[in-house]
């Protein structure tokens, strides 16, 4: 499936929540990610959470509806005394491998860089300093 499809199933199923008299507070695409072990033939599945405030009817029709779609793998339902507005674990996690990433990408190009760039930045330093004591 496609980031675009899945998205289009989330659509379904918060749709579905709301016309059964539920909530969805939040949902989060978590991607793609490789399964623990092969899952009918699967290797990797689309993760996606809700935060929903709904009835049981509504929690059962979508586990109902999500049984019956062969999109789905597999899914877990979990009851929570309270939903909290922060972002889950694993969004903090990727938030946090993303700027991890960045700042590497930085130190890459300052120190990894070709002997072309990294003569250009010295000219650049030294322009620079040049320009100052003038």
């Amino acid at each position: 499936m496609s980031p675009a499809q899945v998205e289009g199933l989330a659509d379904t199923y918060a749709t579905l929540i709301e016309e059964n008299g539920g909530k969805v507070l939040k949902r989060e695409h978590w991607g793609l990610k490789s399964l623990a072990y092969r899952i009918k033939k699967n290797r990797k599945g689309h993760y996606v959470m809700f935060d929903v405030e709904a009835n049981s009817d509504a929690v059962n029709e979508l586990e109902r509806q999500m049984r019956l779609s062969e999109d789905v793998i597999r899914f877990m339902t979990v009851k929570l005394d309270e939903v909290t507005e922060a972002p889950s674990p694993m969004m903090s996690r990727r938030d946090r491998d993303d700027r991890r990433r960045s700042r590497d990408d930085r130190d890459d190009d300052m120190d990894g860089g070709s002997d072309d760039e990294r003569g250009q930045i010295e000219e650049d330093s030294v322009d620079t300093s040049e320009e100052e004591n003038s």
